[in-house]
């Protein structure tokens, strides 16, 4: 198998070529953004470009960046267009920037939106253009520009301008490019239509007959485009060479076809006009899909556009088909044609007497209908309306073969969809893992079109959602799997030996030779399948590995996913691996198939499971794991070695590779879409149109829904009445209580309710009343019962103050439907999360809340805000791996949770002994939960009775407050508690304690109860079973163990009501789907009633590998960004508490008025300025060092040494100055220049104790959700923006910082990108120069924006300050070493004798410490000069001369001595290329950007 030719890399210009073009140079003179002065508008500049740079270039994507980058299109075209200088080539160049921008997944449409008015002009004459004639004014590459353009157009229906010209194009009129027989069928199929038909005719009499015309040319300009693009497919040849530009124009038009297929609005009429044209079967019969090079992708498209043309729906309705119904459907078409063969072609009185199930297979139709006559065939399809009726005495211009294939193709059995899912096996095999059509590699351009599925807005049914998804999951994982097995495989290095085996040359961790592989188990298969239940089988492999790799191998848990290959290399011994070339063909690769582990064998042979209980421990190093393999891959590579003879893959294997379990899950989440797709999943009715992306949006928000609840206890949500009021701006609050010292909280509030449908009232004051009171709200204060007189019987309390918009987010929360919380950077969307959880739990106790999200930090971080309210522990339950990162010695997983029961069990036990002691009864009460509830009965609930008997009031007379103290029965129990239990002061407080204290006795033998099933259940997962189904109240798991988890889930009756999903714009769609069925349906409806996601759309999606799944397909948007590109409503809030009111201005642009909360500007930390720099943020700009800017040493690898010594150089100087080094975090855009700066810091300060390492060096990516007081930003790029063009990276990068940013970056590059503007204007807008204050201390008193007091230092360049630093470090040693010898020079009186020794020894430590550290210092400035000169691994010293140097100075009392000492101990100044261990393969050909 050979491995396909690797596709050519788009290498973006740099800046020297950007300003040396001809386009940057007009772009100078004409609309670059800053450039005051511009020359006037002229159209020949327009002709110019095009023809000379685009056309010329054929439509080169270099050409077309350039423009787009200098925005060509927002500050040009587009704002001089006008119907008067409308061109072809004005047309053609708004297109190529409109199509760029989507290449480079940009905004498209904002320009347009601004200055819409020439829009519907402009997008006539492209419809126009699309249909000229192909050797006319427009070439076919020019209009496969223009198809893409409307392919954009068609996939931008949430843009209302698009949408209002597309519209005319795809709906019920355009049936008029129909021929009239079918249209006659279509409108007596649904009676309906023929009214609005009718309708159409009238209201086309009334047009004037130009207007009419132009219409018509709408309406038929689809049924047009299908003709024009037959008659271009019919002029492809069988044989003779074929001009690429067809096959792309082909490929594009199908395209299309495909997307208006797949999206029910365009869909409803165009299916009919589609059908009509019998496109699929001129394809089919076509040459280009015999061309087997050529035609290979378009064959693959149309087999897409053949699914979805044949798609379960109902186009009318949008209803799902089932399985019967499309049966139906299939028997209807075939017993029409019976009938008509029977009426009128007495030559199939055969066909038409015959069974269904005899004459519906594509041999038996040729069979009845090949030999019959063209004519005669003519006459059958239009009998059925496919063709128009042949006039008599006339012969049929079609040929024969399309005549029988239209017929045949339209009444042939169907393979239901299901079935062939089900018989698909998971893991992908040899053949699709290297299939480049299949899986592309990550040098996807974004040129080609492919044959992928794409994630837009709106789905056909939920059957289709899940299928989309399914086939993109499945690929994304193959293209992950694929770059695992390559590196785990070439790190082996498979040789072939002297006597032709396998010999190993290296070693993976991740990967092991197969010492022994049998298959133990085929198991029988089910009624009416053919495949085997269950196949399992033994792999022993030899772990003479270092002891953490082997606890690696044997920790491998139940369902790990693990891949089995052959390899049967024919390089010799000692060849060497070079991963640019083929990798199949270098080691040899045969088989790879897919097993998942079920547990690795004991002593005896038998699986070792997982549980509480320890592992045994096995004696040598041979391990064998019991793994069960794909059924149906199983079964056709038996059925291939038994027909076909070839050999068994099972006896070949000599490779087993592991994953890493994060990125494992792939397996289990295919099963559980497929799964679903099984079973009729039940999405709540509220949420199934929202899902699709149909009907109204903000239909499932709480103010529609019929269930909403009018009074809410907010509990601890208010910390006062003030607040209260301030939360709800606009609405009159009436509280039930007049005394302002009652008027405490905890609040219940009712609010006025509106049904959806009121009654419309014409009389003004009624409405005036009526808006009154809908703006009313009741609040009623009231008093939480007393728990006990113990202090931890307290409730514990919120303490956060929150905003209205907070207080909005939480009352949607608490209400039934779908709440969508948009959380910018900082606004307590963690603490929102939290207060709703707690409130749901005390307003609604019997309902259980699941809470997803995408991390187990996010996780851990919700848990740990949890655990601070007033939630009964023993209701919390943590499920999956992350809940051992807890921090809290509480253990919330399922066996911690077993644990804390039983020894809560047993406390609560001698709780009741100490009860039962103190009331003097005999016997034994506290042995089990059950006699512990018999004497709560018999014994504690008499005497409670007794003592209420003796204190209630009878009667008008109070009884006397010191009865309450002298009748209670408990008094020798509480003799623990805080004394006096009774305060005396009045009756009814004194009543409230005894009630207090009789509460908490009574909640000892609740919880007892609930207990009781922990002593009947003996084994830890019978117990943890019972705690998940039953007992918690509030169940959290990540989004990846909810898909893995799901089959286990809904088989142990898993119930939840409530989810609440955080972090969900960072969740794959599929995987926010899949939480909300992780139960089964109650007789056909779903209980949930809650669905709460929060999350930030413009921080960055979920991490996608793969270029061509991100970008064609899509898949990088999140549930949660469609919602909101749908129009679903969301509660945006809006005020910040992290970071400065300066640096929140750098990212606050991108949201809907975001401000700062008032401690911002009150605390003392935002208020000072930031010690030793003169600005609290700055873009710095860094020019080439030594020549080089930006370099590549590995595929998107990129690194920039400049900007990494300038950056460690500027940390460094913060740390001398006194800055605590954990508060500031190294960020940058790009791995590459990750590893570069971790690599420098090791060199120059990293084991340094007077400067110490950052908080953390990572990528911006890895970065989001958490936050430093400084950070230091690397841009990297010197030659193009690269992937900071998104600016959903640019507002992460921009938000991490609390008090101080820093940039470093190439200004001239990054301040001319369009995306960008609104946060480098201001970056710009400060000196482009660091400005530093080396005299002031940290921290300083100097408020922000203060002139300093101190002198201002401007660097200009790195070299300047790596010698700045370095100096300011040897002044700092100097003074310490004066120091020290000061001390040692102070008479003898002035010191105590002990003090004297203890100096002397310390100051020679210190002096030696200080030499020490010196031998791995910041460089010398003579060395930051060269440091590219320097070998990459090799000092100037080696350690021992260091070593040595250092102590023999150290002994010497001579500064002076010391800046001769950093020139023989030189340091390098960081590689360009990162260390040996960051080189694994997967960093050199990841996507870019933290995808690790």
């Amino acid at each position: 198998m050979a491995a396909p030719a690797q596709p050519k890399k788009i290498v973006a210009p740099t800046v020297s070529q950007i300003n040396a073009e001809f386009v940057t140079q007009l772009a100078c003179k004409y609309w670059a953004p800053h450039i005051k002065k511009k020359s006037p508008f002229d159209i020949k500049v327009i002709e110019d470009i095009y023809e000379k740079e685009i056309v010329k270039s054929r439509f080169a994507i270099r050409k077309i960046m350039l423009l787009e980058f200098s925005q060509y299109l927002e500050n040009y075209l587009w704002m001089n267009y006008s119907p008067e200088v409308s061109s072809k080539a004005y047309l053609m160049s708004i297109c190529c920037m409109v199509n760029e921008k989507f290449r480079e997944n940009v905004p498209a449409w904002e320009i347009f939106k601004k200055k819409p008015d020439h829009f519907p002009f402009f997008f006539k004459h492209i419809l126009k253009a699309a249909l000229a004639e192909t050797d006319g004014e427009f070439s076919l590459h020019e209009q496969t520009v223009l198809l893409l353009f409307l392919d954009h157009c068609f996939n931008s229906l949430e843009v209302d301008l698009i949408r209002s010209q597309v519209q005319q194009l795809i709906s019920l009129p355009m049936w008029l490019g129909l021929q009239l027989a079918r249209l006659e069928l279509e409108l007596k199929k649904t009676p309906k239509l023929r009214k609005f038909w009718n309708l159409i005719k009238k209201n086309d009499e009334k047009m004037d007959p130009e207007a009419r015309e132009q219409a018509y040319q709408e309406r038929r300009f689809l049924s047009q485009l299908i003709q024009k693009f037959i008659s271009v497919l019919k002029s492809v040849p069988l044989s003779e060479p074929v001009t690429m530009d067809k096959v792309h124009y082909c490929e594009r038009f199908i395209e299309l076809m495909i997307d208006l297929e797949a999206l029910l609005p365009t869909r409803r009429w165009f299916n009919t006009i589609l059908d009509d044209s019998h496109l699929l079967v001129h394809c089919y019969l076509s040459n280009l899909v015999r061309r087997e090079e050529d035609g290979h992708l378009f064959s693959q498209l149309l087999d897409m556009l053949k699914f979805y043309t044949g798609f379960e729906i109902n186009d009318q309705t949008g209803n799902a088909l089932t399985e019967n119904e499309m049966t139906t459907i299939h028997y209807d078409r075939i017993t029409s044609l019976q009938r008509a063969a029977f009426a009128h072609f007495p030559e199939l009185y055969d066909f038409a007497l015959s069974n269904v199930a005899e004459v519906d297979t594509r041999e038996s139709l040729v069979k009845f209908f090949g030999p019959l006559s063209s004519n005669t065939l003519h006459q059958v399809a239009s009998y059925l309306c496919l063709l128009p009726t042949l006039p008599k005495n006339e012969d049929t211009t079609f040929d024969k073969e399309f005549l029988l294939e239209l017929l045949v193709s339209r009444h042939e059995r169907r393979i239901s969809q299901i079935q062939q899912l089900n018989q698909m096996p998971l893991y992908p095999t040899e053949k699709i893992i290297w299939d480049e059509n299949i899986v592309p590699t990550e040098y996807y351009s974004g040129e080609g079109c492919l044959a992928l599925p794409k994630l837009n807005l709106q789905f056909l049914t939920l059957h289709d959602y899940l299928l989309r998804n399914f086939n993109l999951f499945r690929l994304e994982s193959t293209y992950e799997i694929r770059q695992d097995i390559e590196d785990s495989v070439s790190r082996m290095k498979p040789w072939q030996s002297e006597y032709g085996g396998v010999v190993f040359g290296g070693w993976a961790r991740m990967a092991q030779p197969i010492v022994a592989f049998t298959v133990v188990e085929v198991a029988k298969p089910n009624i009416g399948e053919n495949w085997p239940t269950r196949v399992r089988a033994d792999v022993t492999i030899n772990l003479n590995v270092r002891d953490h790799i082997k606890d690696e191998w044997e920790g491998l848990r139940k369902h790990d996913v693990c891949f089995l290959i052959t390899v049967r290399p024919t390089k010799p011994y000692g060849t060497k691996f070079d991963r640019r070339r083929p990798f199949i063909e270098q080691v040899g690769l045969v088989y790879v198939r897919g097993c998942e582990i079920q547990g690795m064998l004991d002593d005896k042979g038998r699986v070792i499971e997982d549980g509480p209980e320890p592992r045994p421990n096995l004696r040598g190093e041979s391990r064998t794991f019991r793994v069960f393999l794909d059924p149906n891959q199983y079964q056709q590579d038996m059925t291939n070695t038994i027909q076909n003879g070839a050999e068994d893959v099972y006896e070949t294997f000599n490779i087993i590779m592991r994953r890493k379990p994060k990125e494992n899950n792939f397996k289990a989440v295919l099963e559980t879409i497929r799964n679903l797709m099984n079973t009729d999943c039940v999405v709540p009715d509220w949420l199934h149109d929202i899902i699709l992306g149909y009907g109204d949006p903000s239909s499932a928000h709480y103010s529609k829904m019929p269930n909403q609840i009018a009074t809410l206890d907010f509990n601890d949500t208010f910390l006062s009445i003030e607040h209260l009021k301030a939360s709800f701006p606009g609405h009159n609050v009436k509280v039930t209580v007049e005394d302002p010292a009652l008027q405490i909280p905890p609040f219940r509030i009712t609010f006025p309710v509106r049904s959806g449908k009121g009654k419309k009232r014409k009389d003004a004051d009624v409405e005036d009343e009526d808006t009154e009171e809908a703006k009313t709200l009741i609040v009623e204060p009231h008093v939480i019962p007393n728990r006990g007189p113990y202090p931890y019987n307290q409730p514990k309390r919120n303490t956060i103050q929150f905003t209205h918009t907070q207080i909005e987010a939480i009352r949607a929360g608490m209400q039934p439907g779908l709440t969508m919380v948009v959380g910018p950077p900082g606004t307590g969307k963690t603490d929102v999360a939290v207060q709703i959880i707690s409130n749901i739990y005390h307003n609604f106790p019997e309902q259980r809340t699941l809470i997803v999200t995408h991390s187990n930090q996010a996780l851990n971080q919700l848990f740990e805000k949890i655990m601070a309210l007033d939630i009964d522990e023993r209701h919390l339950l943590r499920l999956g791996h992350g809940e051992e990162e807890l921090e809290t010695e509480k253990d919330f997983s399922r066996y911690g949770r077993v644990n804390y029961v039983l020894a809560r069990r047993i406390e609560l036990l001698e709780e009741v002994k100490r009860l039962q002691k103190s009331l003097g009864v005999p016997g034994d009460a506290s042995y089990t939960c059950e006699t512990a509830g018999y004497f709560f009965l018999y014994q504690v609930m008499s005497r409670w009775e007794e003592y209420i008997s003796k204190v209630k009031n009878k009667g008008s007379t109070l009884p006397d407050v010191t009865e309450v103290s002298t009748f209670f029965p408990f008094h020798e129990y509480f003799a623990n508690a805080p004394q006096p239990i009774f305060k005396g002061r009045s009756y009814e407080e004194d009543m409230e304690i005894a009630e207090g204290c009789f509460r908490h006795i009574k909640k000892i033998f609740t919880q007892l109860e609930e207990f009781r099933a922990s002593e009947l259940l003996r084994s830890g997962l019978d117990r943890s079973k019972y705690l998940l189904v039953k007992e918690a109240k509030i169940i959290a798991m990540t989004c990846t163990h909810a898909a893995l988890k799901r089959h286990d889930l809904v088989k142990l009756g898993f119930k939840y009501d409530n989810i609440l999903m955080e972090e969900a714009a960072q969740i794959l769609e599929i995987e926010t789907f899949i939480p909300l069925l992780l139960q089964n349906p109650q007789d056909g409806f779903s209980r949930l009633k809650r669905w709460i996601m929060i999350g930030d759309h413009h921080q960055l999606p979920p991490v996608i590998k793969n270029m061509a799944f991100q970008k064609y397909s899509n898949m990088e948007q999140s549930l949660f960004t469609r919602f909101v590109r749908v129009g679903v409503p969301t509660v945006d809030l809006d005020a910040q508490g992290r970071a400065r009111a300066s640096l929140c201005n750098l990212y606050n642009w991108r949201y809907k008025n975001l401000g700062n909360l008032p401690h911002v500007q009150l605390l003392p930390e935002f208020s000072t300025a930031n010690a030793g720099l003169l600005y609290d943020f700055q873009l710095i700009n860094v020019e080439d060092f030594q020549g080089v800017g930006e370099s590549e040493p590995n595929p998107y690898f990129y690194q920039n040494l400049g900007e990494a010594e300038y950056v460690v150089a500027l940390f460094m100087y913060m740390c001398l100055l006194g800055y605590p080094a954990d508060k500031i975090s190294i960020l940058t855009t790009y791995n590459g220049q990750k590893h570069l700066i971790r690599d420098i810091i090791n060199r120059r300060c990293g084991n340094n104790p007077l400067i110490g390492r950052p908080n953390k060096v990572t990528t911006v990516d890895r970065f989001q959700g958490q936050q430093n007081d400084y950070i230091l930003l690397s841009l990297v790029r010197t030659r193009a923006v690269g992937h900071l063009r998104d600016v959903r990276r640019l507002v992460v990068a921009m938000s991490r910082a609390r008090l101080g940013l820093y940039i470093f970056a190439r200004v001239s590059l990054f301040q001319n990108c369009f995306e960008l503007t609104p946060a480098f204007s201001q970056l710009t807008a400060r000196p482009l120069h660091l400005h530093i204050i080396p005299t002031e201390p940290f921290p300083t008193t100097r408020k922000n924006g203060e002139r300093p007091s101190h002198e201002v230092q401007i660097i200009k360049n790195m070299p300047q300050m790596a010698n700045f630093v370095y100096n300011m470090y040897m002044h700092l040693i100097q003074t310490t070493h004066h120091y020290h010898q000061t001390l040692l020079q102070l008479p003898p009186a002035m010191v105590e004798e002990g003090e004297e020794v203890q100096n002397q020894e310390t100051e020679l430590e210190t002096e030696e410490e200080a030499m020490t550290v010196q031998a791995d210092i910041i460089p010398s400035p003579t060395d930051t000069s060269c440091s590219q000169e320097t070998p990459a691994f090799q000092t100037d010293t080696t350690p021992s001369q260091t070593e040595t140097t250092a102590s023999e100075t150290g002994a010497s009392s001579n500064p002076e001595a010391i800046p001769a000492l950093s020139e023989t101990t030189t340091t390098v100044a960081g590689a360009v290329s990162p260390p040996a261990e960051a080189y694994t393969p997967q960093d050199a050909t990841s996507a870019p950007e933290g995808t690790k």
